[in-house]
């Protein structure tokens, strides 16, 4: 008995050690400091095409733009978006730019704790330098607003945010947005939208139990289980090439909502739209449709 004593009590000493291990284990890479001038215009752009006003605005209770408060229901829980904007309280005002820079590209936050996955920061994990200047430039613009972010609710064991450093070391993955050789501008261009800035994989590739993206074969094969119990279509090359789609109907689609079959895009779907690629140039909505439809990942 006593051997079995001792026997617990050292399990339960190695299992607290471990514990406070994972809970001190820093996570990230160091931030250099910015000396780049933003272009606002141009980050403007960027966070339309990152998806930043859809998210973080929540237009069904009428809230103000960037202030926050978009529920998301997961099966983990129920997260909400932050407030983004200038109020040195409740949003970005007291933040630095390489505080901003480690949230966006890492998905850490100013007190170096991990950010949860439904946060799109993996996606933005190539941004540039100068990507992060003008998106920075831009946010500056925002009105503050002292609107408190909602608290997440979430679920135990996933209201511990230590455990989520567990799951970047099992599950994050870099974007794949280099360009590649032997392809056209227009198709790497597209490449870099859609793998990166869009974040099209967030919604259109099915997760696994731990909420990570099956990338791989079933990558862009639609999900079945968006937060809120929504649905995502597939948008592999085969798929969409099926169901009749071309480049110009895709290209269409981005910009008006509407299908080849005259359907309009519904929820979230439509708000991507609506607030983010009905903003991008033709050339860009052309770029992202010649990349999905002619993926070499695919072949």
């Amino acid at each position: 008995m006593k051997r079995i004593i001792r026997f617990g009590f050292a399990a339960a000493i190695s299992a607290s050690a471990g514990l406070a291990a994972v809970v001190a284990w820093p996570i990230g890479v160091p931030q250099n400091r910015f000396d780049l001038q933003g272009d606002v215009n141009r980050g403007v752009y960027l966070a339309r095409a990152s998806g930043c006003i859809a998210c973080h605005t929540d237009f069904a209770d009428g809230g103000a733009p960037l202030a926050g408060g978009v529920k998301l229901a997961t099966p983990f829980g129920t997260l909400f978006s932050p407030n983004l904007t200038t109020d040195p309280e409740h949003g970005l005002g007291n933040w630095t730019v390489e505080d901003f820079a480690k949230a966006v590209r890492q998905g850490i936050s100013p007190d170096g704790q991990p950010y949860y996955p439904a946060f799109t920061y993996p996606f933005y994990g190539s941004f540039t330098d100068q990507d992060i200047a003008d998106l920075w430039a831009a946010f500056q613009t925002v009105p503050p607003v002292a609107e408190p972010s909602k608290p997440q609710d979430m679920a135990f064991p996933f209201s511990q945010r230590w455990g989520l450093k567990l799951w970047r070391a099992a599950f994050l993955e870099l974007p794949e947005t280099a360009p590649v050789s032997g392809k056209d501008e227009i198709w790497n261009r597209g490449r870099l939208l859609v793998e990166g800035a869009a974040h099209c994989a967030a919604c259109h590739t099915p997760r696994n139990i731990a909420g990570a993206r099956k990338s791989g074969t079933e990558r862009f094969k639609g999900s079945d289980a968006l937060p809120g119990g929504g649905k995502a279509p597939a948008i592999d090359r085969a798929t969409l090439r099926e169901r009749g789609w071309t480049a110009d109907s895709l290209a269409y689609a981005l910009r008006t909502g509407i299908t080849p079959e005259g359907d309009a895009f519904g929820g979230s779907m439509g708000e991507v739209v609506l607030y983010g690629t009905a903003f991008l140039t033709r050339e860009d909505r052309r770029a992202m449709a010649a990349y999905l439809l002619d993926d070499p990942s695919e072949e």
